[in-house]
């Protein structure tokens, strides 16, 4: 009997599993010392090879520096450097990863070790010691931040539970709700879901209904789903509206007598056909032959909004108005946006203006900066603009035909100085009142959209070197600036690299302007060539992204050494704090604490980068309901994507974009080859190639997954 006990205690313990144990001591008793005997006990480790086994797993981890010993037989988790702080992100196929703070490797965190965590919780992981030839591995001991615990999907309501069913690729599981918290949601009801709790042992984490969105599949639905998904706001707060109800419109005795008066001088607006929010006009004078009085007017808003009132706090909450397909999620109440700030018609409005006088070759021989009233005189679509330019006949058509002969000039001269000019197709959709698309059309910019272009870089420019251009011993006064890097080398040698194969090649290396130049020279050799658009796609995939900053190091893209966005504050929050900035300074007031204006310019691109992805998302959804009812028809298209799980099509006929799953690849085994762009066919060589045109047929539009499913057409 002793004999059979002895041998049960003696049963092996796996190197690797006392190796977890180990690991999973230290980490709970971080700051604990522990002796070989203390580790003997709290293992229970009772026979001399486990004890053994022990001691050499210990002298690994020192090796490895995931244990120090303090003392000769005494040892402690090292924690220098292997306890750390970033960003978790959270892979359905149970890839997690951490990205630490100081942007350090990426690391690895399996499915058990996540605590979890969602995606891009800021979080706190412990390092695993580490293995020779593996990857580093963690796991998270701390959820510091969460990022988002609301998630939307569509309601499955069963008799005595509801599940919330995502298209989230984030999230593996459904999310299982009480009856007791459905909000009154019904079986495919589209909802807004917070996780309350993730009990450790459970597969599923435990939500809440905060929101029903109605009925999946109807439009505002589906619009509103989107714009939640995404964290943004779909309805507006009453007290913001009622806070917007009580300002008056009028404008007071005192605004009259300190403003400068336009009243009387031409001026117009030039916006889409479907605009309502009018941010700036232009006014146009002949002060003596040759020269011209040019004024960019904009809405005065931060007259109206008040810094830290409940609509300021709003706006900046928001940073953006969001244009999706159908719709406008304003940054201001509709009162503000659309009435008091905008500049109608035959209506005195309030503006801050850039005042600047030009000859007739473009050059500004003055500008100042001035609050002033303005009363537009008409109010033109880019159309009917478009058309006085192209006919010289109808209503101002001197003025148009002047401001766009100045224009053209500036914009000879910023493509001179080394600005690029991208000139992307828009996609836009004709829809019907239910939201339903019925065509695509492609929005081209023309000449009376380059001419609102070109004012409105002016404008702004000259209100960033306002600021920010001081006299070389002066420090400029803190101000958001519109900044642009310069393209990361590697990705311009990546893109030379690409556009070979069409022929083409530009400087990766020289001056600023030279690189800039061969970059214009490529995007003029492409025009209404098959590869336009693809290499357009790859080539801005190459450019940084624009931001805001305090910190100015110019804008590459445009070339200016200064810039900032001053044109739109009626939509952009950073503008709002253009204006506010700009009337402190020019009134001699004092600068302000940088710190609280960065995290407002971070705050504000992050937001920008938001709001242009739901935009993304709210085209996608509408390409694809445009698509349902074409079903097994053929369309050329071309190679736009090319991934390890597919190809990606775009079609000629309407810019839309489909999958083509590489398990329909079926007449060979394709490996993806991701410096080439490319899949590669293991035995007959077969290529598919990023830009090659390609016959598809249609074969899925799954609307809950905003996503088409191409085959090859025989």
């Amino acid at each position: 009997m002793a004999k059979k006990k002895e041998k049960k205690a003696g049963k092996r313990m796996k190197k690797s599993e006392m190796s977890e144990r180990l690991i999973s001591l230290f980490h709970t008793k971080p700051n604990e010392t522990f002796s070989l005997k203390q580790l003997s006990s709290s293992l229970n480790l009772t026979t001399h090879p486990l004890k053994m086994l022990c001691a050499d797993i210990i002298t690994e981890m020192i090796e490895d520096d995931f244990l120090q010993e303090v003392e000769k037989g005494h040892y402690k988790l090292n924690d220098h450097g292997l306890i750390m702080t970033g960003v978790f992100q959270r892979k359905s196929n149970g890839k997690n990863s951490f990205i630490p703070d100081d942007g350090g490797e990426t690391i690895f965190i399996a499915e058990r070790n996540s605590a979890h965590a969602m995606n891009n919780d800021k979080v706190k992981i412990a390092l695993f010691a580490k293995r020779k030839n593996r990857n580093p591995e963690g796991e998270v001991i701390e959820i510091l931040e969460r990022a988002n615990d609301t998630f939307v999907g569509t309601l499955k309501v069963e008799k005595f539970y509801a599940f919330l069913l995502t298209e989230n690729r984030t999230l593996a599981n459904d999310i299982f709700i009480p009856k007791d918290k459905l909000k009154g949601g019904k079986n495919g009801d589209k909802a807004v879901v917070k996780i309350v709790e993730w009990p450790e042992e459970a597969k599923n984490p435990i939500g809440q209904v905060i929101d029903i969105l109605g009925k999946a599949g109807e439009n505002t639905t589906e619009m509103h789903a989107i714009l939640a998904e995404f964290g943004l706001p779909y309805v507006y707060p009453k007290n913001v509206e009622t806070a917007a109800e009580k300002i008056p419109a009028e404008i007071s005795e005192t605004d009259y007598a300190e403003r400068e008066d336009f009243r009387n001088v031409t001026t117009f607006t030039i916006d889409p056909k479907d605009a309502k929010d009018f941010d700036d006009a232009l006014s146009i004078r002949l002060i003596k032959p040759g020269l011209w009085e040019v004024g960019v007017h904009i809405a005065d808003v931060t007259h109206y909004v008040k810094e830290g009132g409940v609509i300021d706090k709003e706006a900046e909450k928001r940073a953006t108005s969001v244009y999706l397909v159908d719709r406008t999620i304003p940054m201001l109440p509709e009162r503000l946006c659309n009435f008091i700030c905008s500049l109608r018609p035959d209506e005195e409005k309030l503006a801050f203006s850039v005042i600047f006088n030009m000859n007739e070759k473009g050059e500004v021989k003055d500008s100042r900066i001035v609050h002033t009233i303005i009363k537009s005189d008409r109010r033109f679509t880019y159309e009917e603009a478009q058309k006085v330019i192209e006919t010289g006949e109808g209503d101002y058509k001197e003025e148009i035909l002047e401001l766009n002969k100045l224009a053209q000039i500036l914009r000879k001269q910023r493509l001179a100085a080394g600005a690029i000019d991208f000139d992307r197709v828009e996609v836009k959709f004709e829809i019907d009142e239910t939201g339903k698309p019925l065509s695509v059309y492609f929005k081209e910019s023309k000449e009376a959209n380059k001419l609102i272009e070109e004012f409105m870089l002016l404008a702004n420019r000259t209100v960033a070197e306002k600021i920010g251009k001081v006299p070389k011993n002066k420090k400029a006064k803190v101000f958001p600036y519109r900044i642009h890097d310069l393209p990361d080398p590697d990705k311009l040698e990546n893109l030379n690299w690409f556009i070979n194969r069409f022929g083409y090649k530009i400087r990766t290396s020289g001056s600023k302007t030279e690189i800039s130049k061969s970059i214009n020279r490529l995007l003029d050799d492409i025009k209404n060539k098959k590869e336009q658009n693809l290499v357009e796609t790859v080539s801005l995939r190459a450019m940084q992204k624009a931001r805001y900053s305090t910190e100015n190091i110019g804008h590459y893209g445009l070339a200016f050494e200064y810039y900032t966005h001053f044109t739109s504050p009626i939509r952009r929050y950073p503008d709002m704090m253009v204006h506010r900035l700009l009337e402190r300074y020019l009134a001699g007031g004092r600068s302000v604490i940088q710190k609280k204006y960065e995290d407002l310019c971070d705050h504000c691109s992050n937001m920008e980068q938001v709001a242009a992805n739901a935009e993304r998302a709210s085209i996608k959804y509408k390409q694809v309901e445009f698509m349902q009812d074409k079903l097994g028809m053929v369309f050329d298209g071309v190679i736009s994507g090319v991934t390890e799980w597919g190809l990606y099509v775009e079609l000629n006929e309407n810019k839309c974009e489909g999958l083509v799953p590489i398990r329909d690849l079926d007449d060979d085994y394709y490996e993806f080859d991701e410096k080439n762009y490319c899949l590669l066919g293991r035995r007959k060589k077969r290529q598919y190639r990023l830009g090659d045109p390609i016959t598809i047929k249609v074969a899925q539009a799954n609307l809950e997954r905003k996503q088409l499913d191409f085959q090859l057409a025989e």
